[in-house]
């Protein structure tokens, strides 16, 4: 374990999602077509925390979720004066237990629970430099879990490096809305979470390709248009969803 490698990766996410101008303030536009205040929200994969930080300034209730310890501190530290803000120091996935977290720690946005994801990304250029260099064993829960605990979510935002649809597989009912992360070189992760919300009922969606937090399309799509669209992605962003 590196002390500076840590370091810097803590730093390199501060400044990736909290630091740039204007990113949370189109999160927070993009997010108040989902959320009202007093709704509940889902932050698994919270990491520093910018999605929490969106969504507790539109006056949500908010349970983040992030299993690396660094990470879980900040977080705390981060929100430690807003009780809207719960933190959970665990991963999520199909059930509860305990998994291998891979921790990249020179950069911690890849950690990942997913040794297949871990291992197709390993051979592409995007994430040439990235090692995966320590393991920990971290608690795992359920989206079922934390809804019994703490209630039904009008939104739940996913983004846990390759094993979004585990966690899918762990609901047992479907929210209102929810989001999860695509990788375009990832298209088969990307169908079997659409599979899994079909499982639940149906579905509208749309798309926003990288940090820009704006719909790609004009209208929302059926899962076979938006695999089709994102066809056209260049860079990773997140799979909006909506009951239809």
């Amino acid at each position: 374990m590196s002390r500076l490698d840590r370091a810097l990766g803590l730093a390199r996410s501060l400044a990736i999602y909290h630091a740039i101008p204007g990113r949370q303030r189109r999160l927070r536009r993009l997010y108040a077509g989902f959320v009202a205040a007093g709704d509940l929200a889902f932050d698994v994969g919270a990491h520093v925390g910018n999605r929490t930080r969106a969504l507790a300034a539109l006056g949500c209730r908010v349970v983040a979720l992030e299993p690396q310890p660094d990470f879980a501190r900040l977080m705390r530290s981060i929100f430690a004066r807003q009780p809207s803000v719960t933190v959970i120091e665990a991963a999520c996935g199909a059930a509860p237990g305990r998994a291998s977290l891979n921790v990249s720690e020179r950069t911690p946005t890849v950690t990942t629970l997913a040794d297949g994801w871990r291992a197709a990304r390993a051979a592409e250029s995007d994430f040439a430099g990235v090692t995966w260099n320590r393991t920990l064993d971290v608690e795992v829960t359920t989206l079922a879990a934390l809804s019994a605990r703490f209630g039904a979510p009008a939104f739940v935002k996913i983004d846990v490096e390759g094993a979004e649809a585990q966690v899918l597989a762990g609901l047992d009912a479907a929210p209102p809305a929810l989001s999860f992360e695509y990788l375009p070189a990832s298209r088969d992760a990307t169908a079997s979470c659409l599979a899994r919300l079909a499982e639940l009922g149906r579905w509208r969606f749309n798309w926003s390709q990288g940090e820009s937090f704006a719909f790609a399309e004009p209208a929302w799509l059926d899962a076979e248009g938006l695999l089709r669209a994102l066809g056209r992605a260049r860079r990773s962003g997140d799979v909006y969803a909506k009951r239809a």
